[in-house]
């Protein structure tokens, strides 16, 4: 069904900076909340970033707050992840995810609300 297809991961140093981008297999415009999640080695996979179907609203990661943003692209049907001032607690699998429905225009941030998910990229920050 629905294919999320993601790019832009790669190795930085510390304070450097990424932009992740998710291209989604459909129009999202008006009907797809979109988010980002990461796995680091060795724990468990958690909420980042996340925009409503609107993009009116935008939720983080208390630890990314003021460094990331996630960004819609109707036109383009994708989601970006601009990631500043990385830290190397940041390296992790970054997985841009899809939800689809007629909930309210909010951000969800629990993994199991989003029903469609990328192939994961890989974030390394060194130093």
């Amino acid at each position: 069904q629905v294919q999320l297809v993601e790019s832009g991961g790669g190795f930085v140093q510390a304070v450097g900076s990424l932009r992740l981008s998710c291209t989604v297999s459909l129009r999202i415009s008006k009907i797809c909340t979109l988010g980002w999640f990461r796995q680091p080695p060795g724990k468990d996979c958690e909420f980042v970033a996340g925009i409503s179907r609107s993009g009116f609203n935008n939720d983080y990661l208390d630890s990314v707050k003021g460094r990331f943003t996630i960004s819609r692209d109707n036109d383009e049907n994708t989601v970006y992840h601009l990631m500043n001032s990385l830290k190397p607690g940041d390296t992790a699998v970054y997985y841009c995810a899809t939800a689809m429905g007629t909930w309210p225009d909010t951000v969800l941030r629990l993994s199991r609300e989003y029903g469609a998910w990328g192939q994961g990229t890989q974030v390394t920050v060194s130093s």
